[in-house]
């Protein structure tokens, strides 16, 4: 699949042959230092399927604020372009390792309350951007995807997964909160104990009890993850787009009002717990372990 600067818009200027001036090819364009806008994430339009990489496989696509601003700006273009259905996928051995802790050591300023609101780029505005995407949102969980990157998983309308793929949400040992909406959507899925397990007692799952409690669609093995699911979505990029949209809309809308009233509970308890002798003892160990590898 070839990378474009610009996936096309909804405006119907879309002509034979992808001649469009939103599809330049990368390989073509005349201006190198344009060819993406995106440091952190790959993003790829073709069969009517857009697809988000996260692309930061050196640190197994760990959630920096610059990837958290690109993947939010990402779902901004694919929620109004021709494609008819979106995809999150990893680049490399992992899905993500979730948030990446070194933004912890940021310079933090404001009240729990200026952090619970945020800015552009924040977790909070990406799970709210997921909410709210107006299309079919698929994940290829290639590999392992640790905290934020399997909350955020109950908010997908598909999750494939890789045999390879694990699912963790490690919270409780560094003094954090369940967030991705994953207090009120993992028990709905996967049942209250079961959640609890996962969300408060650091259970991980492999890619079948994902499957088995319902997190996950299907399994596919890894030697043909890739090859089974592409050919799968191109099937499912060729239904009408608009019966799509909207039937995933009905499913959904009821609930959006309902999941960000969670997710603001939830960010409220992680900004109030962010500053507690025990969060900041928690990280302190864990990147003490970190340095001693």
């Amino acid at each position: 699949m070839a990378e474009f600067q610009h996936p096309p818009k909804s405006t119907g200027h879309f002509s034979k042959g992808n001649q469009n001036v939103h599809l330049v090819p990368r390989m073509v364009s005349s201006e190198p230092a344009k060819q993406s806008k995106y440091e952190t994430i790959q993003v790829v339009y073709q069969d009517k399927i857009t697809k988000i990489v996260l692309n930061r496989p050196k640190k197994k696509n760990a959630f920096s604020i610059e990837m958290y601003q690109e993947v939010c700006s990402a779902l901004d273009d694919a929620g109004q372009d021709d494609s008819v259905l979106t995809v999150v996928t990893g680049q490399g051995d992992y899905f993500s390792s979730g948030n990446d802790l070194s933004n912890a050591l940021r310079p933090i300023s404001g009240s729990p309350e200026e952090l619970i609101k945020g800015s552009s780029g924040t977790a909070r505005d990406l799970i709210g951007k997921i909410i709210d995407f107006p299309k079919p949102l698929v994940a290829m969980v290639n590999g392992p995807a640790v905290g934020i990157a399997t909350t955020i998983l109950g908010l997908f309308d598909l999750v494939y997964a890789s045999d390879k793929a694990t699912f963790n949400t490690p919270f409780s040992k560094l003094a954090l909160y369940p967030e991705g909406c994953s207090s009120y959507t993992f028990p709905k899925i996967m049942g209250l104990s079961k959640a609890i397990e996962v969300l408060v007692f650091n259970k991980t799952l492999t890619a079948q009890e994902a499957y088995h409690v319902g997190l996950v669609a299907e399994v596919f093995p890894d030697s043909t993850f890739q090859q089974e699911v592409w050919s799968r979505l191109k099937v499912y990029a060729t239904l009408p787009k608009n019966c799509l949209a909207l039937s995933k809309q009905l499913i959904r809308n009821l609930e959006k009002e309902k999941l960000h009233e969670v997710c603001d509970k939830e960010m409220e308890a992680i900004a109030k717990g962010y500053f507690s002798e025990e969060a900041i003892s928690a990280i302190q160990i864990f990147f003490q372990r970190k340095a001693k590898l």
